[in-house]
């Protein structure tokens, strides 16, 4: 349509934001900028870079505003926008640091084509991203879905809770490869987490009566050598975190109100993990409402509702996955040390329909409540607290 019927008229760019709107497409290799700005129409500029290459990135910003005030005889800012991805937010907050207004959008909540087979390429992309910025700064409601880049500080405080769980998943792997070579031998009651481990490997006979072989055993030694390097390096992370969690602890003396990490670590079934992964992955952020703070931890319902059609399909899982599995892992938790809780009388009204299906529903659940806690102070119903020490 506005091709047959060009209009002559001004363009939105021109009538409603007096901006140059620009879209970073990053990859590995080169950044491809879009732009699109005042007095061109609806002519979207693109430019290739080389990746990281800040300097010459600043050099096109200054270039797009100098075109843009010889055309309109006026200054404009530039507004950019790109993708959450591999890059992190190192340049979002070079961008910030300069005065440029910055945006990073979540990809999967944009809108694509349905079609079986879509077109994709980086100059598709980018002109996407534009628009959807445009669709954004327009007031669109739902058109997309902004990321809030964490602080440094922030971003660096939660590396300790990943590379727990990175270093956990690495012992539960040599720990199954050791009992699983060990098993083909006839032997299943070898523990490799127990401390005589060593002396236990040289006690071992096989099934019929043999001694393990020696290049067997060499490589069960081997493998005893890196779970115990793991260990010794959970060892010192959980010394580390546990160190976080003190020094943000407020004395008790203080008459403030008390702060996220002493409330959590209050209440029952609520240990250092848990705590630390709470604190981090999610209650540093501000959340506006429930439904803001399940959709982040990917525990939101997704309906499917269609004329006569009505189904569910689950949780969206589109969120952060360390705060979503550690819900599940302590709502299981939770209904052992808090029976008598609303929560878990609810989980027992409501398992009949299935326990997989009320367990998520209950991680969602602890998770608003616990969320209510730490920002509004309200007690969860019927929970228990730890004893004082």
């Amino acid at each position: 349509m506005l091709l047959d019927h060009p209009s002559d008229g001004p363009t939105a760019i021109r009538t409603q934001f007096g901006a140059i709107f620009v879209s970073l497409e990053l990859s590995r290799s080169t950044w491809l900028i879009t732009s699109l700005s005042p007095g061109k129409g609806e002519k979207m500029s693109k430019h290739s870079i080389t990746a990281g290459d800040v300097a010459e990135l600043m050099k096109l910003f200054a270039e797009l505003k100098r075109k843009a005030a010889i055309r309109t005889g006026q200054t404009y800012p530039i507004i950019t926008i790109q993708e959450a991805g591999l890059d992190g937010f190192w340049l979002h907050r070079v961008l910030q640091q300069d005065g440029i207004e910055s945006h990073v959008v979540d990809p999967a909540s944009i809108a694509t084509p349905r079609r079986r087979r879509r077109a994709k390429t980086d100059r598709l992309d980018g002109e996407t991203l534009l628009r959807a910025l445009l669709a954004y700064k327009r007031g669109e409601p739902r058109v997309c879905a902004m990321v809030v880049a964490p602080s440094p500080e922030e971003e660096d405080r939660r590396r300790l809770g990943r590379e727990r769980q990175t270093l956990v998943a690495e012992r539960i792997t040599h720990v199954n490869r050791i009992k699983g070579l060990l098993f083909v031998q006839g032997i299943s009651d070898y523990a490799p987490l127990r401390r005589d481990r060593r002396a236990r490997l040289e006690a071992l006979r096989t099934g019929d009566g043999r001694e393990l072989p020696s290049h067997l055993k060499t490589q069960i030694s081997r493998e005893l050598n890196r779970l115990e390097l793991l260990l010794e390096q959970i060892k010192a992370v959980e010394a580390e975190q546990d160190a976080l969690l003190a020094a943000a602890r407020k004395p008790a003396g203080e008459t403030a109100a008390p702060d996220p990490v002493t409330m959590l670590l209050a209440l029952k079934a609520m240990g250092p993990n848990f705590a630390a992964v709470l604190w981090s992955e999610a209650f540093y952020r501000h959340f506006a409402n429930r439904r803001q703070l399940a959709a982040y931890a990917g525990l939101a319902p997704t309906p499917w509702r269609s004329g006569g059609i009505e189904r569910e399909q689950g949780v969206s899982k589109a969120g952060n996955p360390r705060l979503r599995s550690m819900m599940i892992q302590l709502a299981w938790l939770w209904l052992r040390h808090q029976p008598q809780s609303a929560l878990a009388q609810w989980f027992k009204a409501h398992s009949q329909c299935g326990r997989k299906t009320a367990i998520v529903a209950l991680a969602r659940k602890l998770l608003v409540a616990l969320w209510k806690y730490v920002t509004a102070g309200v007690v969860i119903e019927g929970a228990v607290m730890k004893p004082a020490a």
